[in-house]
């Protein structure tokens, strides 16, 4: 069976989805503000669900439609095939979201297309009543200028969450995130990477992760693993096939250093749940003792931004530390992402270049730095 599927993921890593998305097999990729919408069967949903690295979900798309009246959203939602999926027992509940739209009541409109749902599957099993005690299929729908996308996730928890964070220290990177700044930095097998401010670990974890083409979503389970429309041995076919591609003898390295002990404990720690913990190493460190390591090509990290005044200040000032400790870099590359928009003139060099990227909500730029 062939789907159109979207993948979401942060503004700013449309580009790295596309390309992910194409490697998962994804085919008609078209690509949008924070989205990648796809089509493929069910080999490219487990897939895409088991090795993209900065998609938030992978979702179905059952239809698209105008719908200014809530009778429009009833009929639209009704003509959407979802007796495909749900079964006479299966739970379908509905969430969704409303943007410049006239139904701009979430609460509302998810009553109308329950109902819709349930007046479709009515039909199908001749049953006035659902239990909704079995298998989870979770729909959702987006209001955007009047125009309804209806969906069914096939992803479950976020696919951020990898499994190897069990616990973070405050405001961390997310995951998704990490993983786009390593693709950003085009980070190699034969790069030794630092992060100077490695926290829980992400960065140089997703780094490992990317350098030894471990599949990220390899060893998590995900809703549509409980579906019986896609086969389960389709699961465990492409996992044993994606973990037979891991390179295992590779130079890599990622070096960590953080001012607390505790971030360097989360970080080995984390290493080791997510089975890089030969490729990873940290100690403390103060970015004013911050020297680079022996050899290191690539350095990543996401100092502290300071939102309100005085941290604004202390990190600036943390800033031109960075500069004093890290320049001149000679051959290596340097990404920094902050939502400080002078951090070059902090650092004391004109970044190469700089790229807009969103860390949650907040606009932020990642600032590299190389050899030209």
């Amino acid at each position: 069976m062939n789907f159109e599927m979207t993948a979401s993921c942060l503004f700013g890593l449309e580009k790295t989805l596309s390309f992910e998305v194409k490697r998962a097999g994804g085919e008609n990729i078209t690509v949008t503000d924070g989205q990648v919408t796809f089509t493929g069967d069910e080999r490219v949903l487990v897939r895409a669900n088991m090795t993209l690295s900065v998609a938030q979900r992978v979702e179905i798309v059952l239809g698209r439609f105008k719908a200014v009246t809530f009778e429009e959203l009833f009929q639209g939602v009704k003509k959407c095939p979802i007796e495909q999926f749900v079964g006479k027992f299966d739970k379908f509940p509905i969430k969704g979201s409303s943007l410049n739209s006239k139904l701009s009541s979430v609460p509302a409109c998810q009553k109308i297309i329950k109902k819709a749902m349930v007046e479709r599957l009515k039909g199908v099993y001749n049953i006035g009543y659902f239990q909704e005690t079995e298998a989870l299929y979770q729909f959702s729908f987006s209001l955007m200028k009047d125009n309804c996308t209806f969906k069914l996730d096939t992803t479950g928890e976020a696919l951020h969450k990898r499994g190897y964070r069990k616990f973070s220290n405050a405001a961390p990177i997310r995951e998704t995130l990490a993983a786009g700044l390593v693709d950003l930095a085009r980070v190699k097998q034969t790069d030794i990477v630092c992060d100077p401010f490695c926290g829980s670990g992400t960065i140089l974890i997703e780094s490992a992760l990317k350098a030894l083409n471990m599949p990220v979503g390899a060893n998590r389970h995900f809703s549509a693993m409980d579906w019986d429309i896609i086969p389960k041995e389709l699961w465990q076919e492409e996992r044993e096939a994606l973990l037979k591609n891991i390179r295992q003898d590779i130079p890599f390295k990622a070096i960590g250093y953080d001012i607390d002990p505790e971030a360097v404990k989360l970080t080995l720690q984390n290493a080791k749940n997510a089975g890089v913990e030969k490729y990873v190493t940290a100690e403390v460190r103060d970015i004013k003792d911050f020297t680079y390591p022996e050899n290191v090509t690539c350095v990543i990290t996401n100092p502290p931004y300071g939102e309100r005044l005085l941290e604004k200040e202390e990190a600036q000032r943390l800033y031109k530390i960075m500069g004093k400790r890290m320049l001149p870099y000679g051959d290596k590359r340097i990404y920094v992402i902050t939502s400080d928009e002078k951090f070059g003139e902090h650092f004391g060099q004109k970044p190469t270049s700089n790229r807009k990227l969103y860390n949650g909500m907040l606009l932020c730029r990642l600032y590299s730095f190389m050899k030209k």
